[in-house]
């Protein structure tokens, strides 16, 4: 029996599913959108010129999970290099090893990401397409971060072993993601949800120590985690996708996007500077607004929707803002 030809070559990562309603896989789609939005804000910037055209250019996703958008940036520079870079094995390695960068947001996302870019878990192994790294993470990093626990509540209280008091904390909070305690020191065998991005003080310097002394980058894009439990649910969790936002934009590339849950625009739960400050800044010059998350993330419910912007460092003006119905109208 001969089995005709299919048509249908589906995209492995859109059928990977949720990790959960916090940390939402991109659609290759949106994905796509989002970058391709970048190309062309780069190209009514520099006078016409194609940033795929451009061996300098460094990208950065923040909160790696699936890879799709350093996949999406990756096949894009390989097609539009290789006038400047003639050789495919040459310039896979260049655009992986200089230009396409990524922190994953759990041991397992990281992972999957590298299989996604590097075609291996491992980028310096067999099947990797990359042949210069000599590190198994390459440039999608992952290490585990811990929160930083502060205030509290100070007891003291008998050591059963040695007798001795000592000193207790409890209700103790994050001094960086505002996480509690209780929920979220939880041993080594569990995920810290500390996000290494978020989690420190001096992003610049955490990156170098990362990627290398001077390392900058032009474009920061993602999609960040939403939020975090604190002891409640769905609207009563605490939001963190905002602290991604104000991270990447203290790293000041010269093109920012993210697509994050749209409840920052009505406020509340912790989000009205945030509201404030983004309603203020005049270097958001693109929305996209998605009424029913549905439409950009099939089968995942968020309150309020989600939106995608364009932050232009160098050119501030009115925003333009896309509403997306329910059904795509």
């Amino acid at each position: 029996m001969k089995l005709l030809p299919s048509a249908h070559n589906p995209d492995v990562l859109t059928c990977i599913a949720n990790l959960s309603n916090d940390e939402v896989f991109t659609p290759p789609e949106i994905a796509s959108a989002m970058v391709d939005q970048v190309a062309e804000a780069w190209a009514r910037d520099n006078g016409g010129a194609n940033i795929w055209a451009n061996p300098n250019v460094t990208f950065l996703d923040p909160a790696t999970k699936s890879g799709v958008f350093l996949r999406e940036i990756t096949s894009r520079l390989v097609e539009g290099l290789v006038e400047e870079i003639p050789d495919l094995q040459e310039r896979v390695n260049h655009i992986l090893t200089r230009q396409v960068f990524g922190l994953a947001i759990t041991n397992l996302t990281a992972l999957l990401s590298r299989r996604s870019v590097y075609c291996s878990k491992w980028a310096n192994r067999k099947y990797s397409i990359v042949t210069e790294f000599d590190n198994p993470a390459g440039n999608i990093w992952f290490e585990r971060t811990e929160h930083d626990w502060q205030g509290g509540t100070r007891e003291v209280r008998v050591n059963p072993a040695t007798g001795e008091d000592e000193f207790v904390y409890s209700n103790r909070r994050c001094c960086y993601c505002g996480a509690g305690e209780a929920d979220y020191n939880r041993g080594e065998d569990l995920e810290s949800h500390a996000y290494a991005f978020i989690h420190t003080a001096n992003i610049a310097d955490r990156l170098e120590r990362i990627f290398g002394e001077g390392m900058q980058f032009d474009v920061v894009i993602g999609n960040p985690p939403y939020q975090l439990s604190d002891g409640g649910a769905g609207k009563s969790a605490k939001p963190i996708y905002q602290l991604f936002v104000q991270q990447a934009m203290n790293l000041n590339p010269a093109y920012l996007s993210f697509i994050v849950p749209s409840r920052w625009m009505a406020g509340g739960k912790g989000l009205e500077s945030f509201r404030q400050s983004m309603l203020a800044d005049k270097r958001i010059r693109h929305l996209v607004d998605y009424i029913d998350s549905d439409e950009a993330f099939p089968g995942v419910d968020i309150a309020g929707g989600v939106s995608y912007f364009l932050w232009k460092r160098d050119d501030p003006g009115l925003c333009t803002v896309d509403t997306v119905m329910r059904g795509g109208g």
